[in-house]
């Protein structure tokens, strides 16, 4: 059974720099096929995917996000982690990792979401 877990801080403020751990069990993050992604939801919008972690490491980005979202990984911690800058109150919302299908958005395996609130 594949679990994730993501962690970081609750409360961040404007123009700095989030930072979000997702700790992936009960699966390798570099075993071939599966790659891995963050999502967040904003208050009472939809979900929004921001970006993916291949298998080779290679990363992909929301076009709206791109310039200011890095994702690595640690694979000796099989984990992957969301950087994300100069955030705004905007970027508050439910941020989640998944275990990403590579077909139109398909996950399989979700965090239970961390709640990140950009405020002074």
């Amino acid at each position: 059974q594949v679990q994730l877990q993501e962690s970081g801080p609750g409360l961040v403020k404007p123009s700095q720099t989030l930072y979000l751990t997702c700790t992936v069990s009960g699966g390798s993050i570099t075993t071939s096929y599966y790659a891995w992604s963050w999502i967040r939801q904003p208050p009472g919008q939809g979900l929004e995917w921001m970006g993916v972690i291949a298998p080779d490491g290679s990363t992909y980005f929301s076009p709206s996000l791109k310039s200011r979202t890095s994702i690595f990984r640690d694979t000796s911690k099989n984990q992957f982690s969301l950087q994300l800058s100069s955030v705004t109150p905007e970027d508050t919302a439910v941020y989640y990792c998944a275990r990403d299908l590579g077909i139109a958005g398909q996950y399989d395996y979700w965090g239970q979401g961390t709640q990140v609130t950009v405020s002074s």
